[in-house]
């Protein structure tokens, strides 16, 4: 499976120590590696379709300082979509709004009729972008029925039940940044874990340093906003729990890669 990262902070705060740890694990997740730097608006996305231990640019890339208040990286284990610069990870894209939306996704989605329109028109071939394509338009058509833009609460309530859905029968690991809060949701036991400090919050597949790390909270959608967690959705049980028959789906795609 794919690697997550996530960082929200009330001040930019250097994180290179962690990514290194976190870019050091590529061995086991070799298809691409993706970093995000967000604050507001503004996103600055490097990546590429090389396993990060291999990547001459993101060696020399560590060496100056990250600093920053939210962040996310990734390395990609691909099983959905060819190893290609455009299924490497983050995805972004802006509602009608202007508001730009980032994502990090480990997982696979199984059954979810919905985003089956968005493959005759996403860049890439994987069910992440798809993901992202979707949550986007759903933004957009609460727009267009409040005839306004949505608060943060708002946003978050949409897409938290639109969360519960799509995790009933798919693995749905995912951070999501909005250029104000950052959504976290696991639904795959002992897959994502947090680091809290003052103001500040880290979130990583595994735990990154001998620190005080804990599980995120599980099979319930969360927001973060500088640090600090200002929204928790239902807990809806929807469990992932791998079965022969979705190995054999993995299987089978992955074959195809």
């Amino acid at each position: 499976m794919c690697e997550l990262f996530g960082f929200s902070s009330k001040i930019p705060v250097q994180i290179n120590d962690y990514l290194k740890e976190f870019y050091s694990h590529s061995e086991e997740h070799p298809h691409g590696w993706g970093l995000a730097c967000m604050d507001g608006k503004e996103v600055m996305i490097e990546k590429e379709p090389v396993k990060a231990s291999a990547s001459q640019y993101l060696k020399s890339r560590l060496t100056v300082p990250v600093q920053v208040k939210n962040a996310f990286a990734h390395i990609r284990y691909a099983t959905i979509g060819n190893v290609d610069y455009k299924n490497s990870h983050p995805y972004t894209g802006k509602d009608r709004s202007g508001r730009r939306w980032t994502l990090i996704h480990n997982g696979t989605i199984f059954d979810y009729p919905p985003l089956n329109k968005y493959v005759s028109i996403q860049n890439g071939d994987t069910d992440s972008e798809r993901i992202l394509l979707y949550f986007i338009d759903e933004i957009n058509e609460a727009m267009e029925h409040r005839q306004r833009e949505l608060s943060a609460e708002e946003r978050f309530r949409l897409l938290d039940s639109i969360v519960q859905e799509m995790a009933r029968g798919n693995k749905l690991n995912l951070m999501l940044y909005d250029g104000e809060l950052m959504y976290v949701h696991t639904n795959f036991a002992g897959s994502l874990y947090k680091l809290e400090k003052e103001d500040q919050i880290m979130i990583s597949t595994s735990p990154l340093s001998k620190e005080n790390w804990h599980p995120v909270t599980f099979t319930t959608f969360l927001a973060y906003r500088e640090g600090k967690k200002v929204y928790q959705g239902v807990n809806h049980g929807n469990e992932y729990i791998e079965s022969e028959e979705n190995l054999k789906f993995l299987y089978q795609i992955f074959s195809n890669l």
